[in-house]
């Protein structure tokens, strides 16, 4: 099923724990190391649009794509009350078509762990590199496997507010490497609560398992880090982010030229 349908009417409410100012401004020091402080973006999984505004704001063109209509719907919302000049576009990472090239693409909020099969992995990145200008950047993050077996694994997370409640159910599997959620929301509307159930998955990838899809994709890995530092992945790091660069188009593929 779609992600994220219900839940868009509330994603906001629920995630205001997330410091996305701080996390952007890691996202564009990255940037800025890279010759990287104007142009063409492409957000991968971009949901309500909290990173692509901000991105805008700071003077980069962006682009960001969801499959979720109910969370470009809010983006959309947030884009008329800022009137930044952001397109949106519905689409699946897996299959994702841009007009041209693109400075750098970025994939915040382990957006990369919900492609559950290794080879869309692939075919994500392999996209990624078609759509990177020559040496372009592709910063990513995902949650590490020490995040779903010591922190998420087989809990149970609640929260109750005045805009409305959920009940996290989280099962992680070990020899799969996969990772449900079944999401039960509570949302207030006019006097009574509405009940809304969601089921999420996720896969959990290795660090080797992301180096051989950025290798086999065609691109070059420039760095692992512990996540919102320049240190290297620790035992307890909950999320990594990874930098990788393009590195020539793979045989058959025709490189777009936006400029």
């Amino acid at each position: 099923m779609e992600a994220y349908r219900s839940f868009a009417q509330v994603y906001d409410i629920f995630m205001d724990n997330i410091p996305y100012k701080e996390w952007c401004n890691y996202v564009i020091g990255i940037l800025k190391e890279y010759g990287i402080i104007e142009g063409l973006i492409v957000e991968l999984g971009c949901g309500t649009g909290n990173i692509t505004e901000y991105l805008a704001k700071e003077g980069y063109d962006m682009i960001g794509i969801d499959n979720s209509m109910d969370m470009l719907e809010v983006a959309a919302e947030k884009r008329e009350k800022s009137g930044l000049d952001i397109l949106y576009l519905l689409q699946d990472m897996r299959e994702f078509e841009l007009y041209g090239t693109v400075r750098a693409a970025i994939s915040i909020c382990d957006s990369m762990n919900y492609i559950l099969e290794y080879q869309d992995l692939v075919k994500v990145f392999s996209l990624v590199n078609n759509y990177l200008d020559p040496g372009g950047i592709f910063i990513f993050d995902c949650n590490t496997e020490y995040k779903y077996q010591e922190l998420l694994a087989d809990n149970v997370i609640a929260e109750n507010r005045e805009e409305g409640s959920f009940i996290w159910e989280n099962f992680y599997d070990k020899e799969e490497c996969i990772n449900e959620y079944d999401l039960t929301l509570f949302i207030p509307e006019g006097k009574q609560y509405t009940k809304y159930v969601e089921t999420h998955y996720q896969r959990c990838y290795t660090i080797e398992e992301l180096k051989a899809a950025i290798k086999e994709a065609g691109m070059e890995l420039l760095h692992i880090y512990h996540a919102f530092t320049k240190e290297p992945l620790k035992e307890d790091s909950e999320r990594v982010y990874i930098v990788a660069k393009e590195c020539g188009k793979k045989k058959g593929e025709k490189e777009d030229d936006n400029r």
